[in-house]
């Protein structure tokens, strides 16, 4: 039996799921996550994963991306 976890309640999201979840381009998404500095993607080998709650405070502090 296959348990799906709601979006919202997931702690790490893929980039789709991410774009969905805060109606942003996957492909900003990407390029967003791309700098060194960045405090919500977790690479997890190659596979990239967007850390749910450091996004939502990154995009409450900032005005425009």
């Amino acid at each position: 039996m296959k348990y799906e976890v709601p979006i919202y309640k997931k702690a790490n999201l893929t980039l789709e799921e991410a774009a969905a979840y805060f109606s942003i381009g996957v492909n900003k998404l990407r390029e967003l996550s791309d700098d060194d500095k960045c405090v919500f993607v977790l690479w997890v080998g190659n596979k990239r994963l967007i850390k749910r709650k450091q996004l939502e405070e990154y995009l409450s502090k900032t005005c425009s991306i």
